[in-house]
């Protein structure tokens, strides 16, 4: 009877090519997953090998029928695009005038058990941000999956936990042998420690030694396999302790954190907590295939292809002569093979095994400003590592590190694609190659990694062979097999002027991934926000609470104390009425001018002489500072250096000659109408990110929240720089406006989840004493639960952001589904240029 339903609902509606062709997925997939599961079935009609014969008069009317329809379904989809186009400029618009809505779900307290609140939980991961459907649009490549992938055991480990290879576990740690050539995955984040033997993890080959390695293994990702390289007796021995860093309480803020992480005991967890209890819960699991996972997550191991490795042996062995570029289209695993190299290239291995023991660190040369490695978007940098890095980008999103790395320099390039100012963006890698050679003079036998984004048809190709023929590279790395011709030939004619080789490597092979670039983003710019690095601690830690309720800094942006002395747009021209407006709220880079010549225009001298007829030195002054080192607080009174002094009272005489005031005094730097041009990257560079939380125009201050160190900031004034703010076109920041809502629905949810733990343990208890004891404690709870409640609706009522409110089963199935996978879709030629996306 459902079956003939089905037949008749499709017969009824015409159907174009696309959803005919996801119903006999569905249908597919429906029969397949009747098969496996039941052994009585009846048979279904498979359909014919072969199409019937038919006449020409019908084969050309059924052709002229199926034009008709695909002619029909274009114009839909025509119109679809244009309504998504439309959606997609008018929150273009809407970005520019802070307009941007954000919108949430809730769909109420109905949950009655535990497990309805974890399905809730579940639930909510796509029941809040910014609307999936323009986001995909505008990326261009990726896109919900067409449909759910089935649910298939996929092999994770190559080895089973049992008594004879688990050396000793307890509530926080687990100490395993691992045999030779034999693997083992987990899910979750742990401290690992080779205590016995050599293990390879992420392209690292990790020797013994009592230096402790932070793993972070999110579903989000392919999960990282650690293999027994070489053992004694046969057999590695690695211990793996549980930590907390604060970086798994970002899911009670936003729901993109939400299944990242290990769930629940697995069968082999169980096995090793069984001399300590089954309640117990460690922040890592131990799966052996993908079923072992509680969530039922899309679970594949990082694999490393043969050629890939081939490739990376061939290029360790440049060892301190290596300058690399990797180049390729989007989602063709360039970040990943970057990561691999770089890990490789930072393995402490013994001088027994080879020549060339790395002392002298890695340079990380990062060009895409959309997906970057160790840096929130919007920036182009120059990383110097010193040890191997096991995470996403989102778990370290910036480097303030001696042990592990830092930033030599950053530029800020305010948006997601360089294609929006390639001059600028040329100019700023020039910047960078210039002071990786300065760095070579410290560290001579330091190798450089130049991770290219996936901008390389048409101008980005331009761009690619112009640094191939400039750079001095020793090699060039292609990430495709399939070409096209347009591309890999002008690369390897570059490559052949150069006298470098050109290698060319198959594409990653995985297909669907849990967020789209867009979510991975939001994800990487909120971790930015949180994450501090407390002094005499090793490894960084993440705040659980709001970003808006942490304290900002609150600057000046007028007077003769300001510390602010201008602000300027990229991407587009903005009025000076709607200035104030368009900063509020928005994600704004941390310049810091070095020189005036940072400037988008020299000041001219003959308005300087009638200006200001006493500054008659500016010219000498403005020589004087490119060679002035000092580092003296600029706004000391006493012990003043006059190169410093001067240096700094001639960049900010330039500011204030370009810089116009609005109504509300905001030193609007622009260099006239329709103007735009950066800071020169020669004289500038970034300090980082800061989010606007709020502008008071009666004190002229701005409210900063940033995680720049203050030494840092410090240091930039001591050296006599003056802080400009730029507003660029990066994403609107709408995890910040909606963390206070999931904050308190959190904490709302863990209060009744105590409630019901309290009432099941007293129920068990005999006895009736304390019963004045008891209303006491319910009066408390309700209170406590309406407090909870009033934070809730108060966190409603906040601008740009809507609660929608669902309280049935409908919404939730369909959240579900929106929640599956997301499909990349490489397009690889000239044709899809105006469509790639980062």
């Amino acid at each position: 009877m459902m079956k003939r339903k089905a037949e008749k609902q499709q017969a009824a509606a015409p159907l174009s090519a696309v959803a005919a062709r996801k119903a006999r997925m569905q249908q597919t997939q429906t029969t397949v997953t009747t098969d496996t599961t039941t052994t009585h079935t009846e048979p279904v009609a498979e359909p014919p090998s072969k199409r019937p014969r038919r006449s020409l008069e019908e084969a050309q009317s059924q052709s002229t029928s199926e034009g008709q329809r695909t002619t029909r379904a274009t114009k839909r989809g025509a119109v679809k695009a244009e309504k998504v186009q439309q959606r997609v400029e008018n929150g273009a618009k809407e970005t520019r005038s802070k307009k941007t809505t954000v919108e949430v779900e809730d769909r109420g307290n109905q949950t009655s058990s535990e497990e309805e609140e974890e399905e809730e939980e579940d639930v909510e991961e796509n029941a809040a941000g910014v609307m999936a459907v323009p986001e995909g649009t505008e990326d261009g490549y990726e896109s919900p999956a067409d449909t759910p992938s089935l649910t298939m055991e996929f092999p994770l480990s190559k080895m089973r936990l049992n008594k004879s290879n688990i050396v000793y576990s307890d509530e926080h740690t687990l100490c395993v042998r691992i045999r030779e050539k034999m693997s083992i995955v987990m899910i979750g984040h742990y401290d690992l420690w080779v205590k016995r033997g050599v293990v390879s993890l992420m392209g690292a080959k990790l020797h013994p030694s009592p230096r402790v390695y932070r793993v972070y293994a999110p579903s989000t990702h392919s999960l990282p396999v650690i293999k027994c390289v070489t053992g004694v007796d046969g057999a590695a021995e690695v211990e793996f302790k549980s930590f907390h860093s604060g970086l798994t309480r970002l899911r009670d803020l936003s729901p993109l954190y939400q299944r990242v992480w290990n769930s629940g005991n697995s069968p082999a967890d169980k096995l090793s907590l069984k001399t300590v209890g089954q309640d117990v819960r460690r922040t890592f699991s131990v799966l052996h295939t993908s079923a072992d996972d509680s969530l039922n997550r899309h679970l594949r191991p990082l694999h490393l292809e043969k050629q890939w490795s081939a490739a990376i042996k061939v290029l360790s062995q440049r060892s301190g002569r290596l300058q690399v570029l990797i180049c390729g289209p989007k989602a063709s695993g360039k970040s990943t093979f970057g990561r691999y190299l770089l890990n490789h290239l930072l393995s402490p291995a013994p001088q027994t095994e080879t020549n060339y023991h790395n002392t002298d660190g890695v340079a990380f040369l990062d060009l895409d400003p959309g997906q970057p490695e160790f840096s929130p978007m919007g920036q182009v940098y120059l990383a110097h590592l010193r040890s191997p890095v096991f995470g996403p980008p989102f778990t370290h999103p910036s480097l303030d590190n001696e042990r592990d790395g830092s930033i030599v320099r950053a530029h800020h390039i305010g948006a997601s694609s360089p294609k929006e100012d390639p001059d600028h963006y040329v100019l700023a890698i020039t910047n960078l190659i210039e002071q990786y050679h300065a760095l070579l003079a410290t560290y001579p036998q330091c190798p450089l990694i130049v991770n290219y984004p996936g901008w390389i048809f048409g101008l980005g190709l331009e761009v690619a062979t112009y640094l191939i023929k400039t750079l001095g590279l020793s090699d060039v790395v292609y990430m495709s097999e399939k070409g096209p011709m347009e591309v890999v030939e002008p690369l390897s004619q570059a490559a052949n002027v150069s006298k470098i080789p050109l290698t060319i490597l198959p594409s990653q092979p995985t297909e669907f991934v849990s967020r789209s670039s867009a979510q991975l983003r939001s994800m990487q710019m909120q971790s930015y926000f949180h994450m501090s690095q407390p002094k005499g601690v090793n490894h960084p830690m993440w705040l659980e609470r709001p970003v808006f309720k942490n304290r900002p800094f609150r600057i000046l942006y007028s007077g003769p104390n300001r510390g602010i002395h201008g602000i300027m747009t990229l991407g587009s021209q903005i009025s000076s009425d709607l200035l104030c407006e368009s900063l509020e709220g928005a994600i704004v880079g941390v310049v810091a001018v070095e020189s005036p010549n940072a400037l988008p225009t020299q000041p001219d001298t003959s308005s300087i002489a009638e200006k200001q007829p006493n500054d008659d030195n500016d010219d000498d002054n403005e020589e004087e500072e490119e060679e002035s080192t000092s580092d003296i607080d600029m706004d000391a009174d006493t012990n003043v250096d006059n190169t410093t002094s001067s240096t700094s009272s001639s960049i900010t005489s330039a500011l204030a000659r370009l810089t116009a005031p609005t109504k509300e005094s905001l030193p609007y730097l622009t260099t006239g109408p329709g103007s735009d041009t950066p800071l020169h990257p020669t004289s500038s560079h970034s300090l980082g990110l800061a989010l606007v939380r709020s502008i008071n125009t009666t004190t002229q201050t701005l409210d900063l929240l940033t995680p720049i160190p203050p030494s840092r900031l410090a240091q930039s004034l001591e050296q006599g720089h003056a802080l400009v703010l730029v507003r660029g076109a990066l994403d609107n920041p709408n995890w910040a406006v909606s963390e206070e809502y999931y904050a308190a629905r959190a904490e709302e949810r863990r209060f009744r989840r105590g409630l019901r733990s309290q009432n099941s343990n007293n129920q068990n208890e005999d006895g009736g004493e304390g019963a004045g004891d008891d209303e006491l404690d319910e009066k408390e709870k309700k209170r406590m639960h309406t407090l909870l409640k009033e934070r809730i609706r108060r966190a409603k009522d906040v601008p740009f952001m809507t609660v929608v409110e669902d309280h049935g089963r409908r919404r939730q199935d369909e959240a579900r589904a929106q929640r599956a996978l997301w499909k990349l879709r490489k397009k690889a030629g000239p044709e899809s240029e105006s469509e790639v996306g980062y």
